[in-house]
Order: C-alpha cells, then structure tokens, then sequence
C-alpha cells in the first residue's frame, strides 16, 4: 500500500514538472512569435523565424501551435485581455469621477504604450483577416462599451452634463488615448503630462471643470 502511494506521488511530482516546463517553453515560444512579429510584420514572419528566435526546432512548435495564424491569434487574444484588465480598477473610489477618470486613462494609456508595437501590426492584419478584425474591434469596444456605461451612470445621477452621447464622448477619450501612445512610448518621462492632459479633456468632456 505504502508502495503505491509513493509511486502515485511521484507520478504526480513528474507530471508537474512536464507540465512546467510546457507552460515554459509555449510562454517562450510566444514570446519569440511577439519578437519576431513586432519585427518583421505578419506577412514576413515565417515559422522558422520565431523557432530560430526560440532556439527550439519545428516540431516543438507543433506541438503548442497549429500554424503562423495560430500563434498570431493566442497573442492577439493575449493582448485583447491585457485591454480588459486594465479596466478592473482596484482601489479607486467609483463615487469619485475625478479619480475614476484619472485611473481610467493612466490604465488604458499603459495597455496601449505597452502594447503598441505588436497593436501596430495586429491593426494592419485585420484590414484582411476577419477573424483579426473581429478582435481587433473587440480591443475597443470593450472599454468603449464600459466607459459608456460609466457615463450614462453619471448623467443618470445629475454628476455630468457631456457635450455628446456618452458613447461618443467614450469613443473621442479612447482615440485620445491611441493618438498620445506613441508620443509616451518614444518620451516615457511625459506619461504624467499626457495622463493629465488626457484627463482634463475627458473631464470636459462630460461637462465637469478640472481639479486643481
């Protein structure tokens, strides 16, 4: 019996070391697959490409991925969430819309920043790739569709007085936030500043005057 418990114990210690160093070498592999992508666009990365940037052979990549589109989709999903996290706020009073504003945009503008580069070519894929496409609208309408939500919430609420349909005012801050993501990318001491300055126009927006 004792016998048995040892051999089922050490069946599970090596099935999670398996496991471990699958989860390791797939996260490299994606990594890789992000690098080269970045890169050298969609249409140019090949799957030796990102096996060569893995330092693994092509049968390895088999095993994690069906194809180029596969690899590229789970990093476009990747991404897609990484959007949506960055609109769970903790810590942040929801009563406050200054607060909320604030944490907002200074959480958007990071996803964005930190993103940009792989954002770039994922936008130019999905001018020919539907099912890019589809994720590609996803990234934005989830936030957008949150950020309408919120503001409705405070014109319901007599707090905000927007200047347009909620849903426009939430479509103009995201593109605020696209548009200055560049700008924090190449000048990250000017993140504070745009933030601000993102915050301020939203905050216009919906009919409130800026804090000092």
């Amino acid at each position: 019996m004792a016998g048995r418990e040892r051999s089922t114990k050490q069946a599970w210690v090596t099935r999670e070391k398996l496991d471990r160093a699958d989860s390791a070498t797939r996260a490299s592999l994606l990594r890789a697959a992000q690098s080269v992508f970045e890169r050298r666009g969609y249409a140019r990365t090949t799957i030796a490409d990102i096996t060569g940037e893995a330092r693994v052979g092509r049968a390895t990549f088999y095993v994690y991925f069906a194809s180029k589109e596969d690899v590229f989709a789970v990093l476009a999903r990747e991404v897609r969430d990484r959007f949506v996290a960055a609109q769970e706020l903790t810590g942040v009073d929801a009563d406050d819309p200054y607060a909320v504003a604030e944490a907002t945009n200074a959480a958007f503008l990071d996803a964005y920043t930190a993103n940009l580069a792989f954002i770039t070519v994922l936008e130019h894929q999905s001018l020919t790739d539907p099912d890019m496409q589809a994720l590609w609208e996803e990234i934005h309408s989830r936030p957008r569709r949150r950020t309408t939500r919120y503001i409705q919430r405070l014109v319901d609420q007599g707090v905000a007085r927007p200047a347009a349909p909620p849903e426009s005012v939430a479509r103009a801050t995201g593109g605020m936030v696209a548009m200055f993501a560049p700008l924090v990318a190449r000048e990250l001491e000017r993140r504070p500043e745009v933030i601000a300055h993102v915050t301020a126009m939203f905050l216009r927006l919906l009919g409130l005057e800026p804090r000092e």
